[in-house]
C-alpha cells in the first residue's frame, strides 16, 4: 500500500490538472482529479474519479485515457484540459512518467563542428541518456560549411538537386530522426537539440509532444515579440510565415531525441537551386512558392544570431535551472567513430537512393 501520491500536469496551452491517489495492492484507490480547468456538469468530476478507481498502476497512459472517455455521459464538456491530460498527471502521480523539474538538465553552448559530427552527436547524446550515463541536455549546433541535413526515409535522388549541390558546394549528410530537409547555411540558422527520457513524454501523443517540448522556445521567442506557434505536425510558424521545423527520434533504450531548425536569415534563391521542393510537398501549406513561405528571425526581430541565441540559452536556464555542461573526450571520440563507420559514409547517405 503506498499513500499520498501526487502528480500534475500543465496542458500546452490549457489548464493544470491535478491527481491525488493512493495505490492499495497494485490498484488506483481513493483518486480525486483537480485543477483550474471547466468541467460541465459539475457531477462529471466523480465521474472521472470513479473510472480511474480500481485501475492496474501498469496501465499505460492510452487505457486510462479510453477509460475515462468511456466512463463519461455523452454531452460533458471538458473546457482546457482532456481524459488524456488527466491519465499523464496520473503516471506522473505514480512516478512512471516525469515532468522538467524531475530531472537536472544540462546546456551545452554552441561550438562549431562539422555538420556530419553534429549529427553523429546526436546519435550518441541521445543513446547517453537513454542509458542513464548523462543528465538531459539541451545542445545547440553551429557549423561553418553550407549543408542540407535530410530526414532518415528520405531519398537523396528526390530531395536534392545535384546541379545545385554541387555549385554551391553543399555538403549532405542523413540524420536519424525522420521529417523534411533541412537547408543551413553557417550563420543562417539556429538549430538545437533536446535529449531526454522518453518517461518526459510520457502519456502524450506523438503532435503534443512536439509543442510540449518546445514550449519554452515558443515562450523566449514571443518575449522577444516573435509569436510562434505550431502547425501540424511538426512546422513552427508567425502570421507572416515558417521559421522553423521539428523532427524526432525514440530509441529502444528509451532515449529520445529532439531538435529543431529556425532560419535567421536565409538564402531563397539558394536553396530553391539546392532543393527539390515539387508542388505536393506544397499543397496544404497555402502557399506556391517555396521561398516565399519562409520568413527568417533576422527580419522579425531585428537581433543579431548571437543575441538571439544567448536569449534563447538564458530562457532554458531561467525555466528549467539548467547548468553549464560540456561534451566529454568519450563523446566525442564515439561521434568520430560513428562518423567513419556510418555518418560520413556513401552506404548511410544513399541508404534511401
Amino acid at each position: 500500500m503506498t499513500l499520498g501520491l501526487h502528480g500534475e500536469y500543465k496542458v500546452h496551452g490549457g489548464k493544470l490538472v491535478v491527481v491525488d491517489l493512493d495505490v492499495v495492492q497494485g490498484l488506483l484507490a481513493n483518486v480525486s482529479v483537480s485543477g483550474d480547468f471547466f468541467l460541465e456538469p459539475d457531477e462529471a468530476l466523480a465521474d472521472i474519479n470513479n473510472a480511474l478507481n480500481g485501475r492496474s498502476v501498469d496501465l499505460p497512459a492510452t487505457a486510462l485515457a479510453a477509460a475515462i472517455t468511456e466512463a463519461l455521459p455523452a454531452g460533458v464538456v471538458l473546457f482546457g484540459f482532456s481524459a488524456q491530460a488527466v491519465a499523464v498527471a496520473v503516471r506522473r502521480a505514480l512516478a512512471k512518467a516525469t515532468g522538467w523539474a524531475d530531472h537536472q538538465w544540462e546546456i551545452i553552448a554552441p561550438t562549431v563542428r562539422p555538420t556530419v559530427v553534429n549529427v553523429a552527436l546526436d546519435e550518441v547524446l541521445t543513446e547517453e541518456v537513454g542509458a542513464g550515463r548523462r543528465n538531459p541536455t539541451l545542445r545547440l549546433w553551429d557549423w561553418d560549411e553550407p549543408s542540407v541535413v535530410i530526414g532518415s526515409f528520405q531519398s537523396v535522388r528526390n530531395e536534392l538537386d545535384p546541379a545545385g549541390v554541387e555549385r554551391h558546394g553543399i555538403t549532405v549528410v542523413r540524420r536519424i530522426s525522420g521529417g523534411g530537409a533541412m537547408f543551413m547555411e553557417a550563420g543562417n540558422c539556429i538549430t538545437y537539440s533536446l535529449y531526454l527520457p522518453q518517461t518526459l513524454v510520457d502519456g502524450l501523443s506523438f503532435e503534443d509532444s512536439y509543442k510540449f517540448l518546445d514550449s519554452w522556445v515558443l515562450a523566449a521567442l514571443a518575449s522577444l515579440g516573435v509569436q510562434a506557434y505550431y502547425v501540424p505536425l511538426n512546422d513552427i510558424a508567425t502570421d507572416q510565415g515558417k521559421i522553423g521545423g521539428a523532427a524526432q527520434k525514440r530509441l529502444s533504450n528509451g532515449g529520445m531525441l529532439h531538435h529543431v531548425t529556425m532560419s535567421y536569415d536565409i538564402d531563397a534563391d539558394k536553396m530553391v537551386d539546392v532543393l527539390r521542393i515539387g508542388k505536393e510537398k506544397l499543397s496544404d501549406k497555402g502557399t506556391r512558392s517555396a521561398k516565399k513561405r519562409v520568413d527568417p528571425l533576422r527580419r522579425q526581430t531585428g537581433l543579431g544570431r548571437t543575441e538571439i541565441l544567448e536569449h534563447l540559452m538564458a530562457a532554458f536556464v531561467e525555466r528549467y535551472d539548467a547548468r553549464a555542461a560540456t561534451l566529454t573526450d568519450g563523446e566525442l571520440a564515439e561521434a568520430a567513430r560513428r562518423v567513419e563507420a556510418k555518418f560520413g559514409t556513401r552506404a548511410w547517405l544513399e541508404r534511401i537512393p
